[in-house]
């Protein structure tokens, strides 16, 4: 895709699902990439191991840092060691993730804490550590979250992940109109149904898989590989007129799906 040779991007929640497969794209297109991820480090290495197998002349372009996302002193070291290894860095994708399902008035204060330390704090924190850097660079930066079509639809017993969706919208949009003028472009990926880790409870299983596929318009949950070529578009030339965007890939699920029939008569 256009552009996007030799840029030098950073992926967090890169060991697996959609980070994986937006790392394995990027490689694919020629960038440098940095995997960050909270697995262990044995289990990352292994995951850079395979990527480098796949992609044979990546090795020199591909480097990978053990970090948790909700850790403050670890993100600020992390961005500024791969920012010193690829001697800058050109786009920052916020893709950790977590996530925990209870009832709203029994959801513990503590759930609700870990989630929003990683999908909202560790998102500011992380784009904040890349601002510095993109602002110290003459052709500035971006960066790219990893939001949901939960940030526009609510999920009953999943208050936590709707809120740090919800406010990762607030946190794109402002970022984006605050250094626009500043060659810093700020956009999100709304992914819906994927087949990932994360959806581990139902991505398993035909049944429950099937009976989510029903209330897909296009009739099926996406694969990451779907979801990594949103991120493509958007770090590519062609996209370098927007900013301030979510791009929903969710197989329609924002459209109201259950409109399709004339339930109203």
């Amino acid at each position: 895709m256009l552009g996007l040779k030799s840029k030098r991007i950073l992926v967090t929640g890169a060991g697996q699902g959609i980070g994986l497969a937006v790392a394995d794209r990027f490689l694919s297109e020629g960038s440098s990439v940095a995997l960050v991820d909270r697995m262990p480090s044995a289990e990352l290495e292994a995951v850079a191991r395979e990527l480098t197998t796949k992609h044979a002349s990546s090795a020199e372009r591909l480097i990978w840092l053990h970090a948790d996302m909700s850790d403050e002193a670890a993100i600020e070291d992390t961005i500024a060691r791969v920012a010193h290894h690829f001697s800058g860095l050109d786009v920052l994708i916020n893709n950790a993730a977590i996530n925990h399902a209870c009832a709203s008035h029994e959801f513990p204060s503590a759930a609700l804490d870990a989630v929003l330390g990683v999908n909202l704090r560790g998102v500011f924190l992380c784009s904040r550590a890349a601002l510095k850097i993109f602002l110290a660079q003459p052709d500035g930066g971006l960066i790219i979250n990893t939001s949901s079509n939960h940030e526009e639809m609510p999920k009953p017993g999943y208050i936590a992940y709707g809120i740090s969706k919800a406010g990762l919208r607030g946190l794109t949009r402002t970022l984006a109109l605050e250094y626009a003028g500043r060659n810093i472009r700020v956009n999100a990926v709304a992914p819906g149904a994927v087949v990932t880790p994360l959806n581990a409870a139902w991505a398993g299983d035909p049944v429950k898989t099937a009976n989510i596929s029903k209330h897909i318009p296009l009739m099926r949950p996406a694969v990451p590989e779907e979801i990594a070529g949103a991120f493509a578009f958007l770090a590519s030339d062609d996209a370098r007129y927007i900013t301030g965007a979510t791009l929903y890939v969710d197989g329609g699920l924002t459209l109201y799906p259950e409109l399709r029939e004339d339930w109203s008569i």
